[in-house]
């Protein structure tokens, strides 16, 4: 699943690709910072040290903080409950979908956000 407003912004599947690799060579500051929070909530969870606190902080305000923390944090539960009960699909289309939290209006005189 994709989020449009990430397919906005300019990720495309090649980016996520890379997430395999050293993505900290990949991807900018501000990337890095989430992806090293996000192996923190993956991973054994553990605080995250100074250094990486520092990067997430000049990259991202709390409230963004967060939304990333508990994005994950919900993905992860939803994955786990899918495997427990055996409905994890073995494949899955890129879904593009609009993001949560943004309103949609296309019609006549509306906006987009």
């Amino acid at each position: 699943m994709r989020f449009d407003s990430a397919r906005a912004a300019g990720l495309t599947e090649g980016h996520l690709e890379r997430l395999d690799d050293d993505y900290r060579s990949a991807f900018g500051a501000a990337e890095v910072a989430a992806l090293e929070l996000t192996d923190a909530i993956i991973g054994v969870p553990r605080p995250l040290d100074e250094e990486a606190r520092r990067r997430l902080r000049a990259a991202f305000s709390d409230p963004q903080i967060v939304e990333l923390a508990l994005g994950v944090g919900l993905f992860l539960g939803m994955s786990k409950v899918l495997i427990t009960l055996g409905l994890e699909p073995e494949a899955m289309p890129v879904t593009v979908l609009p993001t949560p939290g943004t309103r949609r209006n296309d019609g006549p005189g509306g906006d987009s956000r």
